[in-house]
């Protein structure tokens, strides 16, 4: 019973990497005081994922994190507005 599980929850974490990779648009370069940060956006439905997947040494992840939640924010207004 527990093994079924297991399968079954590893299964989902797979799947559901597959499924995230699908919302995946072209990384975008935003420039920031303490240098370049690469963010992965997603579909404008799905700004809670962006991340930056590239930064500045002096950057914390959470940081950079933020900085492409907020770029991801600015295209959802854009693509709302247009």
């Amino acid at each position: 019973m527990i093994r079924t599980g297991l399968v079954v929850l590893g299964a989902a974490v797979v799947l559901s990497g597959c499924v995230r990779a699908s919302y995946e648009s072209t990384p975008v370069e935003v420039n920031t005081p303490k240098g370049k940060v690469t963010c992965q956006l997603y579909t404008p439905d799905r700004v809670q994922w962006d991340e930056a997947i590239a930064k500045p040494e002096s950057m914390s992840q959470r940081e950079a994190d933020r900085i492409c939640i907020g770029k991801g924010a600015e295209q959802l207004k854009a693509y709302r507005a247009g």
